[in-house]
């Protein structure tokens, strides 16, 4: 018998708390915008800066330059072995890399020296050939760990192919070993913002950008790093440096007014968004950015503008964020702002909105129709959806709503009965049937079924309620 109740109780508990998860839809809604703000802003920083130094002559010929032999920190050579090498350096010196690299596959092998297997690994890299040379760098620190420029370029191609996790070692082994250069530091610190690691990230890129002050890379990438320890203050000050060293760059802007954002300063945010836009660079998500900032500050017309601007700029985004732009400037009262985008996107995606969006769309009319004073209008719209989906309680409720306004109770309670029989919108139901049934006079009905509401949905207005119907019907007996 314990147990019986115990469960009854879940099931109780469950209701309860899926009632007032649809008691407090609306509220969300309302809040939504302000938790998208946040997310922007975090969503900006999710992915590091992609690096240009891939790109840059200056970063391949250093690398490259990695032939020459360091007698500190890299195996000792026989002369033999040395003149081995320069055969190699003989092949690069004539741009003939594919001979260097058959010559080097010959004399490589279990019992080489490490360097055979370095030289290797750099030829393969020249070549593009990124797999054989990170087992040839791999082969060389295993037969020497302390084969400084073979653990650092090891690393550097770990980084180049997103394989960040095993970056870090290499990389902290060729600063151990005594490697104190910009890049070493600078790709340590993106391997670890890229694992998450924004602490040590923050520190290996400080160091990156003493060393290296012009390598724009290391000063995003600290910026970034800052920015996602919510040290939000430094990191608009790094971007606007970087601003203004570049003001071309769109992602130092959109950096900076995440950071704003993050500042609870969302008007400075909204200038930065704004310039982009006035460059036509402002994708989908700065646009829909700038549209939550504007309806937070209840500037819904120009929202509506901004939100009609991102749907345009890309027709063929999911129709879920347009629909969702819709919902907020309805519920903020901008009924004819919320007309024109609900407008666009039946005309953008027509016939191609699977039955779940659909019905949304049917029923965020619905509730403008609602506003507006067009109940005939509702009823034709809530009928469609009710046809679609007879279970969707959301519809029932609001037809049982519109018809208990137009004073035909029977019509009313068919929808809030049925409506009832759905866990998640039997509180709502009930509390509507009820008080519908309060306004005919018949209180012995009513109470139970509001009672019932308020033990699944509990609310201080409702409870008030139920003791002023409760005092009445006492008082008549």
């Amino acid at each position: 018998m314990k147990s019986f109740h115990h469960g009854a109780d879940g099931v109780q508990r469950r209701r309860i708390m899926k009632s007032q998860q649809r008691s407090r839809t609306m509220k969300y809604l309302a809040m939504m915008v302000t938790m998208l703000l946040a997310g922007s802003a975090m969503a900006a920083a999710e992915e590091p800066p992609e690096l240009n130094l891939w790109n840059d002559p200056g970063f391949r010929q250093r690398f490259l330059g990695s032939y020459a032999v360091n007698q500190e920190t890299e195996p000792r050579v026989s002369s033999v072995e040395r003149e081995k090498l320069e055969k190699v350096l003989e092949f690069m010196s004539a741009e003939e890399p594919e001979k260097a690299r058959a010559f080097l596959e010959k004399q490589t092998g279990e019992a080489s020296t490490a360097m055979f297997d370095f030289t290797l690994a750099n030829v393969c890299f020249q070549l593009d050939d990124l797999g054989a040379a990170v087992r040839h760098y791999e082969a060389a620190v295993e037969k020497l760990p302390s084969f400084l420029r073979a653990q650092k370029n090891l690393g550097m191609i770990y980084v180049r192919n997103g394989e960040y996790e095993k970056a870090l070692k290499p990389l902290s082994e060729a600063i151990a070993l005594g490697a104190g250069d910009g890049l070493t530091f600078g790709l340590l610190g993106y391997a670890y913002m890229s694992v998450g690691e924004q602490v040590p990230a923050e520190t290996a890129y400080r160091r990156a950008v003493l060393l290296q002050p012009d390598t724009v890379d290391w000063k995003l990438g600290l910026a970034q790093s800052l920015f996602k320890q919510e040290k939000y203050e430094e990191s608009a000050a790094l971007a606007s440096t970087l601003i203004g060293d570049d003001p071309e760059r769109k992602d130092f802007w959109l950096l900076q007014a995440n950071a704003y954002l993050g500042m609870k300063q969302p008007l400075q945010a909204a200038r930065n968004f704004e310039y982009l836009r006035m460059r036509n660079e402002a994708d989908v998500r700065a646009l829909n950015t700038l549209g939550d900032i504007y309806v937070n500050e209840k500037m819904l017309a120009a929202a509506a503008e901004v939100y009609l601007r991102a749907l345009e700029s890309e027709p063929g985004q999911p129709v879920d964020r347009p629909l969702r732009n819709a919902e907020v400037l309805a519920a903020r009262g901008a009924l004819e702002e919320s007309k024109r985008l609900i407008g666009r996107v039946r005309e953008v995606y027509g016939k191609t909105l699977a039955d779940e969006r659909a019905t949304r769309l049917l029923k965020l009319e619905a509730r403008i129709a609602v506003a507006e004073g067009r109940g005939g209008k509702q009823a034709e719209i809530l009928e469609q959806v009710v046809e679609r989906n007879p279970t969707d309680g959301d519809a029932l409720v609001l037809l049982g709503r519109h018809y208990a306004s137009e004073d035909q109770a029977e019509k009313a309670i068919f929808y809030f009965e049925r409506a009832e029989k759905l866990e998640e919108f039997e509180a709502e139901a009930k509390l509507h049937h009820g008080q519908l049934l309060v306004r005919q006079s018949r209180f012995e009905k009513a109470l139970p079924l509001l009672r019932r509401a308020q033990r699944l949905d509990p609310r201080e207005d409702v409870q008030r309620y139920i003791e002023q119907v409760e005092r009445i019907a006492r008082s008549r007996g």
